[in-house]
């Protein structure tokens, strides 16, 4: 069962006040190994091993197949610079295009994956996305985009997914993190995704400081402590977790919206990943999942469960 607390205290020192940097923008190489490597480490103790294996697999390719890859292009100056003048996102997801690079990425990450075991349906739709011509993959790129993902292609979108978080993680490390605006609580300053997680951190000039993680480029940003990243409240905010647990991982519930996002508590377990972690702990989603609160964050490595 979950065990509810009313505050998640902050544990800043008494008359210390740090000055966190607001961002901190993807290392498209460490982002994917340092999440191969939790998920194979989760994988070692967890019920769900089968699956995180598989995702580290998908994990290690998305590390892999950046090796040669040609460099994204970020949008011109001028659209940069308009996109923080009307506090846009610089990373237009509406205006993302099929283009070389994307699509070599997209090949490159289904050709890595094949040899992965995974369950039947899993195969086959790899085989069908690997064949899919450009008209088709469109739709899936701007589905996966636009958070609008039907329920009979769960699995061709997930595929998809992968890849457009290694396209969009290697945009978001070419841009100026001290020109990127907030977009609001719950929306990453470079591409608008929401959030997978947040966490707790315990980097040094930013200790207890909390960052949410986009579920798309793996961007941090900078989010305060006992508000809801989902509608900004700060009132009605409370905690679950799973009794007898390390407490580094809980749900931050709101009674405002209705909503929760998971909090990672870093500080006390560096290694926690926001994905593999958010994967590992589906426990927790599970005993949620009937009560009053609704699941905010995304991820599309738990798409359909």
């Amino acid at each position: 069962m979950t065990h509810p607390s009313s505050a998640e205290p902050n544990p800043a020192s008494v008359g210390r006040v740090p000055a966190p940097p607001f961002v901190r923008l993807p290392d498209p190489r460490k982002l994917f190994e340092a999440r191969r490597e939790r998920l194979e480490f989760l994988a070692q103790t967890s019920e769900l091993a089968p699956y995180l294996w598989f995702i580290a697999g998908i994990a290690a390719a998305q590390g892999h197949i950046q090796d040669g890859l040609p460099e994204p292009e970020l949008p011109p100056a001028d659209a940069l610079d308009r996109a923080r003048e009307f506090g846009m996102p610089p990373l237009d997801r509406n205006r993302i295009e099929l283009d070389d690079v994307l699509s070599e990425t997209l090949s490159r990450l289904f050709d890595e994956v094949a040899a992965l075991a995974k369950p039947a349906e899993a195969q086959a739709a790899l085989e069908w996305i690997r064949t899919a011509t450009p008209e088709q993959m469109r739709p899936i790129v701007q589905g996966v985009l636009t958070d609008a993902i039907p329920a009979d292609a769960i699995a061709e979108h997930v595929y998809v997914a992968a890849g457009l978080q290694v396209h969009f993680a290697r945009l978001a490390a070419k841009l100026d993190a001290s020109r990127l605006v907030r977009i609001s609580d719950g929306a990453c300053p470079c591409c608008g995704g929401p959030p997978t997680a947040s966490l707790v951190v315990g980097w040094m000039g930013a200790e207890g400081t909390r960052y949410c993680s986009c579920s798309l480029c793996g961007t941090l940003w900078n989010v305060v402590r006992v508000k809801c990243v989902l509608c900004g409240s700060g009132k009605g905010i409370g905690y679950q977790e799973i009794d007898g647990g390390p407490g580094t991982i809980k749900a931050e519930c709101c009674d405002s919206c209705r909503g929760y996002v998971k909090i990672l508590h870093q500080q006390k377990d560096p290694a926690l990943d926001p994905v593999a972690d958010d994967i590992a702990s589906l426990g927790l989603d599970l005993l949620l999942q009937d009560g009053e609160y609704r699941r905010g964050s995304f991820n599309p490595f738990l798409l359909g469960v």
